[in-house]
């Protein structure tokens, strides 16, 4: 029995090299040597002929088992669309995984105090987290805010005053930057802050490199 693989990273660039949204692929038997992969994209039908040769010794005994060894190898030809080694070898882009990432860190300056006030998830080019900080029982949310001024650091204000702030692992792009406050339980706010990461930038793998000296929590 014959196979044919068709990569993830072949039909990626594929789908990029043709600029369409979506394609299907079906495989059709041509000849008992033979294959053709026919593709739907974009409303237009682009033909790719899959030619299969083989090297058997396999010898056939009189109860059907065969032994021996067999090769064969595959060949598309995709010349049309201008397909080259460099665009398979190329690193697929993160996005394209949609992985994501999180965990939870502390909001207190004092090093030993660990209240998994911060929880935080990344994915590849966007930051959110939750800011619950035992500091702030019983302010009210509707008094809270967030500074996004500088682009490696966040504040938290209540009624225009620094109350927290943190030192970010990262620079991110201040005018994406969102957030949001309300109520929670144990009379404890809870502020969901969100932003892109800035362009290149790596994993950040957490939220808060450094708590703000100027927190008075």
């Amino acid at each position: 029995m014959k196979f044919v693989l068709v990569t993830t990273t072949t039909l990626y660039m594929l789908k990029q090299l043709v600029g369409c949204d979506a394609f299907q692929i079906s495989l059709q038997p041509a000849t008992p040597m033979s294959l053709s992969l026919k593709s739907s994209i974009g409303g237009r039908n682009v033909h790719f002929p899959l030619h299969a040769s083989s090297n058997s010794d396999d010898d056939d005994s009189d109860d059907g088992v065969k032994s021996g060894s067999s090769s064969s190898s595959f060949e598309v030809d995709v010349s049309d669309l201008g397909l080259t080694m460099d665009d398979l070898n190329a690193p697929l882009p993160p996005e394209m995984f949609g992985m994501s990432t999180s965990g939870y860190e502390s909001t207190s300056i004092i090093r030993d105090v660990e209240d998994d006030g911060c929880a935080w998830t990344e994915s590849a080019g966007q930051m959110e987290a939750t800011l619950t900080i035992p500091g702030l029982r019983g302010q009210p949310a509707a008094c809270l805010a967030v500074d996004y001024a500088d682009d490696g650091s966040i504040s938290v204000t209540a009624f225009g005053r620094i109350v927290w702030s943190c030192i970010l692992r990262n620079k991110y792009l201040t005018d994406t930057a969102t957030f949001t406050s309300e109520d929670g339980p144990d009379m404890v706010p809870v502020i969901e802050v969100s932003f892109q990461k800035a362009v290149g930038s790596e994993r950040w793998g957490g939220f808060i490199a450094q708590i703000g000296e100027n927190s008075l929590l």
